[in-house]
């Protein structure tokens, strides 16, 4: 029996490759935003609550989003749970990091960007180029 390794899709061939830009653009975006309105603690809390938000999401991209072809469907369905498990986790640690090395630090700011950047995930199948259809 013949062993063979999955096809690896580069970075920027990835089906998510434009919600995690689209993400970035957006936590940058508030950040900046928030530093000239608010001040510059509210912008490096809007811009560490971007990135909580943005980091899991290129892990879980990674991890999910790396295979391609029918041959590689074991792959693809164990490594979405890693992604989605290692999501989770990097998500509390950033968290937790963030609230005890940071200070000061603004926390309405923090979970707002945070909040914005998830919220580029529910419009997702808006910034997708391919539409997936139902069989």
């Amino acid at each position: 029996m013949e062993t063979r390794t999955p096809n690896r899709l580069p970075f920027h061939r990835w089906a998510v490759f434009p919600v995690l830009m689209a993400q970035l653009i957006t936590l940058l975006l508030a950040a900046l935003v928030l530093w000239q309105w608010h001040g510059p603690v509210s912008g490096y809390s809007g811009m560490c609550g971007g990135l909580i938000g943005w980091l899991p999401n290129v892990y879980f991209a990674s991890k999910a989003f790396r295979f391609s072809g029918a041959r590689a469907a074991q792959a693809i369905v164990r490594s979405f749970y890693a992604g989605e498990a290692g999501k989770l986790i990097l998500t509390a640690v950033l968290f937790a990091l963030t609230f005890v090395g940071v200070k000061p630090l603004a926390p309405l700011a923090l979970f707002g960007v945070f909040l914005l950047t998830q919220l580029v995930n529910w419009f997702a199948p808006l910034l997708m180029k391919t539409r997936f259809s139902r069989p």
